[in-house]
């Protein structure tokens, strides 16, 4: 139990919603008449209201990025490395929004909540949303807080593309984009996991087409397997060759199918823990949503072309072992703005973590975070 506290961590945090009657029009076609979205903030909006950064998710993340929710809370929010005060997202200077995306399980409207045209859940009826209807329903939520322009939108992974996206689609209303981990499109290799990944939910006994929350069981085999095919595309080779090796679980083989390597033990324990805190319906949102980012082609499939609407500046970050978003991928978002002749920085870090290093306390990293932030802090009378 961390009582008292960390010094740097932003402590107890309550999340917050927001109910919108104003309806969305997403890119499908289709339309949500109202949403919730859930959120967390940590420090406080200066008088000018110029501080504000926000954060956003990945895939399996949510709202909860910093402190605790309780005391009794084992863990703090998933991105508590980098949020907090001293931290590069210093909560002594910014204040900072972390929201929940809509198709989210963590309270925020998506397929795990009532339909309020029907009363039952949304399950397969929720509308697949894209990385663009994310961001319209942030901009929303930021009007909704008083902020015109964002000091920064900052994002790992997914998180970078709704980051590329702001910088894209809201040019006056984002000043910094910091785009970690992440790509321009996903490659066919990265689209074909995520379909693997779907078809383990789609074919489990228990998804009943989407309905499974009326027959009261949950996906579980198939959520696993999505999981822990998913984990391992976010370690490197080297990182789960030190943490495990060939290391046997009884020190000999038992000539079965059992678990009998201690990676085999961590892959279920990854993928079972992940079925307590996680919905499948989300899952298949989620990588939909991966698989269809692709921002150039709105503008005649040239990425420079796209980006020169962006009139803030960027930082980018890879990391050295992520297969899953090499740094391959992130020069090209750096090759597509200077093409376009925007302001970007680049640091590529050398790292054994594969994808899940953004999320790791790195040195070389955090001091390139927390150099650009304090730039952008004083720029912005934080």
């Amino acid at each position: 139990m961390p009582e008292p506290f960390p010094s740097d961590s932003v402590g107890l945090v309550t999340p917050a919603r927001q109910h919108f009657d104003q309806p969305l029009e997403l890119v499908s076609g289709r339309v949500l008449e109202s949403y919730d979205l859930v959120y967390e903030t940590y420090g406080e909006l200066n008088a000018a209201r110029s501080n504000g950064i926000l954060i956003c998710h990945a895939l399996s993340g949510d709202h909860h990025a910093a402190g605790y929710h309780s005391p009794e809370d084992r863990k703090p929010g998933w991105w508590d490395t980098a949020i907090g005060p001293g931290k590069p997202i210093d909560t002594n200077r910014f204040f900072v929004v972390s929201v929940n995306n809509l198709g989210g399980c963590k309270g925020s409207t998506g397929p795990n909540t009532p339909n309020p045209a029907t009363g039952q859940f949304y399950g397969p009826d929720f509308p697949i949303v894209t990385v663009k209807d994310w961001v319209n329903s942030q901009q929303r939520l930021a009007e909704a807080l008083g902020i015109d322009r964002w000091a920064a939108v900052i994002g790992g992974s997914l998180g970078g593309m709704q980051a590329l996206q702001w910088a894209i689609d809201h040019p006056d209303r984002i000043a910094h984009a910091v785009v970690i981990a992440a790509a321009s499109k996903l490659s066919a290799q990265n689209i074909a996991f995520n379909e693997v990944a779907r078809q383990a939910i789609l074919t489990d006994p228990e998804f009943h087409d989407g309905r499974y929350y009326e027959q009261g069981v949950v996906p579980r085999r198939g959520l696993m397997l999505a999981r822990m095919l998913g984990h391992i595309t976010y370690l490197s080779d080297e990182s789960m060759g030190a943490k495990f090796g060939r290391e046997l679980r009884e020190q000999k083989l038992q000539f079965g199918y059992g678990v009998e390597f201690q990676v085999e033990s961590y892959l279920r324990y990854q993928g079972e823990s992940f079925v307590e805190r996680f919905d499948a319906n989300t899952y298949l949102l989620m990588t939909r949503a991966l698989d269809y980012f692709d921002p150039a082609a709105d503008y005649g499939n040239d990425l420079p072309t796209a980006l020169r609407r962006a009139s803030c500046g960027f930082l980018v970050v890879s990391f050295t072992s992520d297969w899953r978003f090499a740094p391959e991928r992130s020069r090209e978002i750096v090759k597509g703005l200077l093409d376009a002749d925007r302001n970007v920085s680049y640091a590529e870090i050398e790292a054994t973590q594969g994808h899940d290093a953004f999320l790791m306390p790195l040195p070389k990293y955090l001091d390139v975070f927390h150099a650009y932030m304090r730039r952008v802090a004083d720029e912005v009378g934080a």
